[in-house]
């Protein structure tokens, strides 16, 4: 048997103990963050029924909040990025195991189509109000992408894509989360003055809301196939996020190139990031029925826990005062964007004959 020198061993170690060790301070503290903002979204389910500020968006903004009134030391900062980016990424990862592919072809082709090509051009057309209005350039994609995709996710899952700045994140989060509320109770009233049946509605919910469980409420009140219809629509704009990344991976790396004035090619993890390619290998074995339906709700339980230590680790490290600067363009290019969201579902209806 070969003897191995413990003093060898150690060196091989230990500093790999140290690094772990260094990790401990900030992602317990972006897990406390996380656990109060669960418990306050807890709460407001308890008091109204209804989570007007859902715990991802109190995960930001309490970071934030603790950000104006104390600036972590280097103590804190290893744990901190940790768990903004590496966390943030396993939960995009682990997502693509809750997808499945036969729920969505059972839209039909045309559908498909349709929804695709809204996110497409709302994307683009996003990105150009953005621009418009004097946004940088990530920022103008992160609120494109968020209106266009799925909210709070998708600006979190494209921001490692595009190497988004934290403030940027972090307004881009706030805002759109805001506006998120206001289409969930606008969409009902739209839905019943146009006279939509159940299945329009819950088309024009998947189209428009942001976020799973706010299409749920927004369709609701059309009754079961609404909310059936609308939860499938939006499982396809959620599907969207793969391909998506890949194509800003693609376009980042060539700007990259282009700015530093470099002729080499992007590295493969620049085009299609680990993450995303989890994310569609996931999706491909749940369609296939090889992950048990046992694991699913530990999985979505483990994915927001992961996705809420992210959001409030960025809020630990953004400043506030930065995001409060780029407030009221954001706002209004997000609100821009989602009238031209709401008009470009409302066109798609009309033109399937599905109202």
């Amino acid at each position: 048997m070969a003897h191995i020198n413990p003093a060898v061993s150690n060196r091989v170690s230990i500093p790999q103990l140290d690094h772990s060790a260094k990790l401990v301070p900030g992602v317990l503290l972006s897990g406390a963050v996380a656990l109060v903002a669960y418990g306050l979204q807890r709460a407001e389910l308890a008091v109204v029924g209804f989570a007007w500020i859902e715990a991802l968006v109190l995960a930001i903004l309490l970071g934030a909040a603790m950000r104006l009134v104390w600036t972590p030391s280097q103590r804190w900062m290893p744990g901190i990025r940790f768990s903004a980016k590496t966390l943030l990424e396993v939960a995009v990862a682990l997502l693509g195991a809750t997808v499945s592919g036969a729920a969505v072809l059972a839209l039909g082709p045309w559908l498909l189509l349709a929804i695709v090509g809204v996110v497409a051009v709302a994307i683009v057309g996003g990105y150009v109000i953005g621009r418009a209005f004097g946004l940088p350039h990530a920022m103008a994609l992160l609120v494109a992408c968020g209106n266009a995709i799925c909210g709070n996710s998708a600006i979190a899952a494209i921001a490692p894509v595009i190497e988004a700045e934290g403030e940027d994140v972090a307004a881009a989060i706030g805002f759109t989360a805001v506006l998120g509320i206001a289409v969930v109770l606008l969409v009902p009233v739209v839905g019943a003055a146009l006279g939509y049946q159940a299945t329009g509605v819950g088309v024009l919910a998947g189209l428009t809301v942001y976020a799973v469980p706010q299409v749920l409420a927004a369709a609701a009140p059309a009754g079961t196939a609404a909310i059936q219809t609308g939860a499938v629509v939006k499982l396809v704009r959620v599907l969207m996020l793969g391909p998506v990344s890949l194509v800003l991976g693609l376009m980042h790396a060539r700007r990259h190139t282009a700015i530093e004035g470099k002729s080499s090619r992007p590295r493969l993890s620049q085009l299609v990031p680990w993450f995303i390619v989890v994310f569609l290998i996931l999706m491909a074995l749940r369609s296939m029925g090889w992950v048990p339906a046992s694991v699913l709700v530990p999985l979505d339980h483990g994915v927001t826990a992961m996705t809420l230590m992210a959001m409030a680790a960025l809020g630990l490290m953004v400043d506030p005062r930065a995001v409060a600067k780029a407030g009221p363009r954001v706002a209004a290019v997000a609100g821009i964007s989602a009238l031209m969201i709401a008009a470009l579902a409302i066109g798609t209806i009309a033109l399937l004959g599905m109202g």
